[in-house]
């Protein structure tokens, strides 16, 4: 089978990897892919951008591609399923419809609303004005999200009601976020832990995949701005059996349930980001309508099946026949950062000491944003690498993966050395 993979970042890598290891993988596509997914067997990289939804049809049609997996959130936003199921293309992802569980914030909150999914308390705003007179009746800390996308930066969690004004005003009246930015959710911080819950869906029943723990904020000890996420591991010991019963029936299954009942089937990776408080009980801080970035890294470096085989079960309504199988030992991802991210970084700095690290049993090194440039690997964005390893318990996969990225070098290279640290802190972690 042919399969066409969308996107450039470290997900997009994990996923091409672990496709190309199917035995009816003939060649996965990576559009428009990096040097990681470059240097793969297996994969092969098309330079059509991952927004270039008529180019994009054009290519599948040509090449003739079986699947085509879509990774980011843009194009799911844009309507690209949509297109390519029109055009009898089989896809996964959820149509567009679908996809503002994640594309509009104020749109996730008020389905949660309506359908009892334990969420955090919100008002929606578009003028300033009135978003300041609410925060004025507000007690901090607080929480403010620009109800689009926004690459992962949209979000503000204010030390004070000052900073939260300023944060709402830079959304809505300086426009910081663009269109993303045009409307706003205040809500209510929730203290506890988070964790990640992945799902694969396939309209109607669910397949909860390995369970993991992003880490957003920038600095360590959960300080500074939030990104994209600075690193991962699965499983997490905070998804305990009961834990994980209780996000299915009280998260998962109405959020897929409420969306069919609208009409809307939902069809591909569904994460629900959670915050666990004192007790244990769960509350939905966001959905991503597709596999988290950096938690795919370390979960799919742990699939021990066959990839290429859920999805398609995903796409022909037959999920209750595909169980995927774990590798018992954790993965542990570090991400590899410009040191400026999640603010303006420079591009093009080369990086060393790749094929060292690649050559280790046990570490895999997915790329994120990076290029070739005359055959040398360069930065290409603010999280440049992910750097996982796997080992028989969860503080030995740290120890390994920081040993890891020590090796590879290049300019203003930044990450945080506390991945995993507070679990095992707690003892939980092995």
């Amino acid at each position: 089978m042919k399969v066409l993979v969308i996107g450039g970042g470290g997900r997009e890598h994990a996923l091409a990897w672990k496709l190309a290891q199917s035995k009816d993988a003939e060649q996965v596509f990576v559009a428009p892919g990096n040097a990681g997914t470059a240097r793969e067997p297996g994969t092969r990289n098309v330079a059509i951008a991952a927004t270039d939804t008529d180019a994009l049809l054009d290519f599948a049609k040509s090449e003739g591609i079986d699947l085509t997996v879509v990774g980011p959130e843009d194009p799911l936003a844009g309507g690209l399923v949509d297109r390519f199921e029109a055009e009898g293309c089989r896809v996964l992802g959820p149509r567009k419809e679908a996809a503002r569980l994640e594309s509009s914030k104020g749109f996730s909150k008020d389905f949660m609303a309506h359908y009892g999914i334990p969420t955090a308390r919100y008002e929606r705003f578009t003028d300033f004005d009135q978003a300041r007179r609410y925060l004025a009746g507000q007690a901090a800390p607080i929480v403010v999200k620009a109800d689009g996308l926004a690459a992962g930066k949209g979000v503000v969690v204010a030390t004070s009601i000052a900073e939260a004004e300023q944060a709402a005003s830079a959304m809505l009246q300086e426009a910081q976020f663009k269109e993303a930015g045009r409307a706003i959710v205040i809500e209510e911080f929730l203290e506890g832990r988070e964790a990640s819950f992945i799902c694969l869906v396939d309209g109607t029943d669910v397949v909860p995949l390995a369970t993991s723990q992003d880490h957003k904020a920038r600095d360590e000890g959960n300080c500074g701005p939030n990104t994209g996420g600075m690193g991962a591991y699965s499983p997490t010991p905070l998804i305990t059996p009961e834990l994980h019963r209780r996000v299915l029936e009280e998260v998962i299954h109405p959020t897929v349930r409420g969306l069919a009942s609208e009409g809307t089937r939902y069809r591909g990776f569904l994460y629900a980001g959670l915050m666990l408080d004192s007790e244990g009980n769960p509350k939905v801080l966001e959905y991503n309508c597709r596999f988290g970035d950096p938690e795919t890294q370390p979960i799919l470096f742990r699939l021990d099946s066959d990839l290429l085989d859920h999805c398609l079960a995903a796409t022909e309504g037959r999920l209750s026949e595909s169980v995927p199988e774990w590798d018992a030992r954790p993965a542990l991802g570090v991400v590899l950062a410009i040191r400026d991210y999640p603010g303006s970084y420079p591009k093009g700095i080369p990086i060393a000491g790749l094929d060292e690290v690649e050559e280790e049993a046990g570490v895999k090194v997915f790329h994120a944003g990076t290029t070739a440039d005359n055959g040398q690997v360069v930065t290409n964005g603010g999280r440049v690498l992910c750097v996982c390893a796997k080992e028989e318990t969860l503080a030995l996969a740290k120890e390994r993966a920081y040993q890891a990225t020590d090796k590879i070098r290049f300019e203003g290279k930044f990450c945080r050395r506390d991945i995993g640290a507070a679990v095992l802190a707690s003892g939980e972690g092995d």
